[in-house]
């Protein structure tokens, strides 16, 4: 049996946690805390440390599955959870003012990593935004000749989040 480790990325809000609720095959541990800056108009508490839940695969391996805080503040931990990973999974809130930037942001503070390993992006809230979030995205990676899967996905969606997760462990298998 081998351990894996996968870090889920992206801003706060993007559904990060949900999707470690909605993979983890068993209770996930959360850090969370009360929110006190302008995030505390969208949500009561945020992640100030990491999530963790764990994914445990037919062939007896097990997934670790880490989420990063999103806030900027908390950057400090980006390093210490992507130790170690065999790959990211990048959430892309599709209703934030500029998903671009928010996307160039976190392949360039997890490049390093990602040079090493690989990413897959999910995008989430997509209905309730335009279509075009998705091109744009492609746009910017094809400029910046990065080839990286992206879906839109709903993080409480077990079936959407698996799928992201097994995208990024066949390009890790077969890239």
């Amino acid at each position: 049996m081998s351990e894996l480790k996968l870090v889920i990325t992206g801003t706060a809000g993007v559904g990060k946690t949900t999707a470690i609720q909605s993979l983890s095959d068993r209770p996930p541990i959360a850090t969370e805390s009360e929110t006190t800056d302008e995030l505390s108009e969208i949500k009561s508490t945020t992640t100030v440390a990491f999530d963790f839940g764990e994914i445990y695969l037919d062939d007896g391996n097990v997934v670790h599955v880490y989420g990063t805080p999103g806030q900027e503040r908390f950057r400090h931990m980006w390093e210490i959870v992507a130790e170690g990973a065999i790959g990211f999974i990048i959430l892309v809130d599709s209703s934030r003012d500029d998903p671009v930037a928010d996307l160039k942001m976190y392949i360039d503070n997890f490049k390093t990593f990602i040079d090493e390993t690989s990413a897959v992006i999910g995008v989430t809230r997509i209905n309730e935004f335009n279509g075009q979030c998705i091109e744009d995205l492609y746009c910017f990676l094809e400029k910046e000749a990065l080839f990286y899967p992206i879906m839109a996905v709903d993080p409480r969606d077990k079936s959407d989040m698996s799928q992201l997760m097994l995208s990024l462990l066949a390009m890790l298998e077969y890239g």
